[in-house]
C-alpha cells in the first residue's frame, strides 16, 4: 500500500517497474485519487487501484506500507502498524517503507531496534537525495 500517495507517488513508479506486485495507492483527497486513477487507466496498470480512503478506513493488511513522510515517523507508524501482515516471503521483512528528509534520529528512538536507515546519496547523483533516507522498519522484529 502507497499510504498518502497524492499524485501517485510512490506506488505508481513501483507499480511500473515490479508488475508482478499488487498495489493499492491510498489518499484521503478526492481529487488526487481521480488523478492517479486517470494515470492507471493511461498507463493500462493492471497491477494498481487507488482508493479514496483515510488510513483508518484500510482494514486490508499488507506486506509492505510505503509513503513520503506524509506525518512524523512515530504518527505514522501508529496509524498503518495494524495494516502490516505480520509473516512475508521476500528476503527484506514486511514492514514500512518511509521516505524521509533531514534528521530522524529523535523519530526512530521509540523502535530503534526495527529500523534499519538506507542513505540514498549512496545510490543516487542527483543533489535531491544528498539529505534523504529509506526507513525499513521491519515488523517481524517485534
Amino acid at each position: 500500500m502507497d499510504a498518502g500517495t497524492g499524485g501517485g507517488f510512490p506506488g505508481i513508479p513501483l507499480a511500473i517497474y515490479f508488475p508482478d506486485v499488487q498495489f493499492m495507492l491510498v489518499d484521503s483527497i478526492g481529487k488526487k485519487i481521480k488523478v492517479v486513477n486517470a494515470v492507471i487507466e493511461e498507463l493500462g496498470l493492471k497491477n494498481a487501484i487507488a482508493r479514496q480512503a483515510r488510513m483508518e478506513e484500510i482494514n486490508e493488511k499488507f506486506d509492505f506500507v510505503v509513503s513520503r513522510a506524509v506525518t512524523s515517523l512515530p504518527e505514522f507508524y501508529k496509524t498503518v502498524d495494524g495494516k502490516i501482515k505480520s509473516r512475508g516471503f521476500n528476503e527484506l521483512a514486511n514492514g514500512i517503507l518511509y521516505l524521509k528528509g533531514g534528521e530522524i534520529e529523535k523519530e526512530i528512538l521509540p523502535m530503534a531496534k526495527q529500523v534499519t536507515i538506507y542513505e540514498l546519496h549512496q545510490y543516487f547523483e542527483e543533489e535531491y537525495f544528498e539529505t534523504k533516507k529509506l526507513v525499513h522498519i521491519s515488523k517481524t522484529a517485534t
